[in-house]
């Protein structure tokens, strides 16, 4: 079971670009739980994700340095944390349909997560170098943190609050 859910119940396995399909996967999901959910639900889904996936990854992985392509769950947990800083601002104004009329705040999420992840600057390259289920799992939490932010950056930069 542990594998299962590191493999994100089979999305994994899906080539090429094993992790953008874990994270393409779980925006459409973290979408979902939004706008039938409610964020305070993607909240504790994010929360639930990231416990789980450590869990599985304590199980499947050693101490030594090893984050295999086809295990996603971390991705899912990271993407999660990215989507958290749109569906907030969109949230806390009152919004409920953000994901259809505001796609650009998803798809920035998307996209920045995806470069932090594999571009890995900082501390997204330290966690990952740290090795190990904390270092699989943290490079994507420092990665969906800065891709959440960077998301919140642009968007003032796009509606002029930050000229």
């Amino acid at each position: 079971m542990t594998r299962w859910i590191c493999l994100g119940f089979g999305l994994g396995l899906l080539r090429p670009g094993p992790g953008t399909w874990g994270s393409a996967a779980a925006v459409v999901l973290g979408l979902l739980i939004d706008r039938f959910l409610g964020f305070p639900v993607l909240v504790l889904a994010t929360l639930a994700v990231t416990a789980l996936a450590w869990w599985a990854l304590r199980a499947e992985l050693s101490a030594a340095h090893e984050d295999p392509s086809e295990f996603v769950i971390d991705e899912v947990a990271g993407q999660w944390l990215a989507l958290l800083f749109p569906a907030a601002a969109f949230w806390s104004r009152g919004v409920e349909d953000w994901a259809i009329h505001a796609y650009p705040g998803w798809v920035a999420a998307f996209v920045f997560f995806r470069l932090f992840d594999i571009w890995k600057p900082w501390l997204v390259g330290r966690a990952d170098r740290a090795g190990g289920p904390a270092g699989v799992l943290g490079d994507d939490l420092w990665a969906g943190l800065f891709a959440g932010l960077a998301t919140m950056v642009a968007a003032a930069v796009a509606h002029g609050v930050l000229m």
